[in-house]
């Protein structure tokens, strides 16, 4: 899928062009034609050097001090009454139990970006597991079952934006019904038992299962997951136009930028996210169970809104989408230290999800106070 091949009109060239290089500067004019100076070995190097600094300023040139904030505390607090908790092994299992949420959230930021939702990337995980595990079982070779477990995961995601565009459904209804709707596929394909994956001597079990550095491979792709999307969101037309409908889709639509399909293309990526958590966990458990994803999608709205995406649309923060995750993987390993029952589970999270959200709506508005008293 190429996010990039749809060109900006005449209308709204000029804005992308301005998003993706804010420091070109006016070159001068001879008898009305523009003079483009030669190209200097200075200037070619300064090119990549730019691209790093936008990359940069995409990964962490936003406040992400609430949410920071809230996970050096809770892991203090884990940490002084249980300090097993500190030990690096500990903490690097749980970056990687928060990689499927992190995963979730980055696909579910772009639809929340421009004002849409997916209640079924949670089915899309289960069902795309089930159905690669399923091919994989019957013999097919794994790298074909893998990808087509991600041709899977788009196609569902298409269906829903075409439902969202024909029979004009509200995206929250669209996908509360198409989330049913997998979830009973995966559960009917796997008579609702666990289907056997790759096996454990298979190049993609034993990739999926080792460890770089000390961490998980699967929280090391959610990582690099994460780099690109937050570039492909904040530093290219694609990702302009995202948060531009979502900013003011009215204006959107007066300018000319092709709604439907950047629609599609958002619910594809979003279907592709899916996918990609239920292929990395087949490859980490060598199996797919139908419940895989059950209640990720809520958690991965949590994630997304306690990064500082907002549910109205249009402000969207890749990297504070994993670091929700991340809060909410720190909670969930919090409540086995100290022994939480498991019926208190969703109480403590919800309280958590509400006090990192309070404070850093508090954060926020606070800098925008400091701000505007120094302006």
């Amino acid at each position: 899928m190429d996010v990039n091949s749809f060109k900006p009109d005449q209308s709204s060239s000029t804005t992308d062009e301005s998003l993706v290089n804010q420091d070109a500067l006016e070159q001068p004019v001879s008898n009305g034609q523009a003079v483009q100076p030669a190209a200097t070995s200075t200037e070619t190097r300064a090119v990549p050097s730019s691209m790093l600094r936008q990359c940069l300023h995409a990964l962490i040139g936003q406040d992400y001090s609430g949410v920071l904030i809230a996970i050096v505390v809770l892991v203090a607090i884990i940490g002084i009454a249980h300090p097993g908790f500190l030990q690096f092994a500990q903490l690097a299992d749980t970056l990687s139990q928060a990689t499927y949420v992190v995963l979730l959230a980055c696909g579910m930021t772009f639809l929340l970006a421009m004002g849409e939702l997916d209640l079924s990337i949670g089915g899309i995980f289960g069902l795309t597991a089930i159905c690669s595990a399923i091919l994989i079982h019957s013999g097919l070779p794994t790298w074909l079952g893998v990808v087509s477990g991600f041709a899977l995961g788009a196609v569902l995601g298409l269906c829903n934006a075409l439902i969202i565009q024909f029979i004009r459904l509200p995206a929250f209804v669209a996908t509360l019904a198409t989330a049913s709707i997998f979830r009973g596929l995966g559960y009917a394909l796997s008579n609702g038992t666990q289907i056997p994956g790759p096996a454990i001597t298979d190049p993609f079990s034993l990739f999926m299962g080792a460890h770089i550095l000390g961490i998980a491979t699967n929280a090391w792709i959610s990582i690099i997951v994460v780099v690109l999307l937050a570039v492909l969101l904040n530093l290219t037309p694609f990702g302009f136009r995202i948060r531009s409908i979502g900013s003011n889709r009215d204006a959107a639509i007066f300018s000319g930028l092709p709604i439907n399909r950047i629609r599609i293309l958002g619910f594809m990526l979003s279907g592709l996210m899916g996918a990609l958590a239920g292929m990395l966990a087949l490859g980490y458990f060598g199996s797919a169970d139908p419940s895989y994803g059950a209640g990720y999608e809520l958690l991965a709205v949590a994630a997304a809104v306690i990064g500082g995406t907002a549910l109205s649309g249009g402000k969207s923060s890749i990297v504070g989408a994993m670091l929700g995750a991340i809060l909410l993987s720190v909670v969930s390993s919090g409540l086995a230290y100290f022994s939480v029952p498991l019926a208190w589970d969703a109480f403590a999270t919800g309280a958590v999800i509400l006090l990192a959200v309070s404070l850093d709506s508090l954060l926020r508005r606070s800098s925008q106070r400091h701000k505007a008293s120094l302006s």
